[in-house]
């Protein structure tokens, strides 16, 4: 019976780890810059308001704390999902 109960913790801890790892993989995105209001440190944000090239997405992240609050920085990433025509 120990070894059932032992499949059953193992197969509940992968799923909490891949459930953790699935939340964590999926980027905000927001149609303004201006819709970002709490930026913490180490967060990115996918900004899709048309001013990277195409293909291209706007990723503002929280890259340095100062006294002011979250500096933020902003590039152009590779947009990954669905490819449209």
């Amino acid at each position: 019976m120990s070894h059932v109960t032992t499949i059953g913790r193992a197969s509940c801890l992968a799923l909490l780890v891949s459930t953790a790892l699935v939340s964590t993989a999926c980027a905000t995105t927001v149609g303004r810059e201006q819709d970002i209001v709490d930026l913490k440190l180490g967060q990115r944000v996918q900004v899709d308001d048309g001013t990277c090239p195409a293909g291209q997405v706007k990723e503002v992240r929280g890259s340095k704390m100062t006294d002011k609050g979250v500096v933020r920085t902003a590039s152009c990433v590779p947009r990954f999902g669905p490819k449209s025509r």
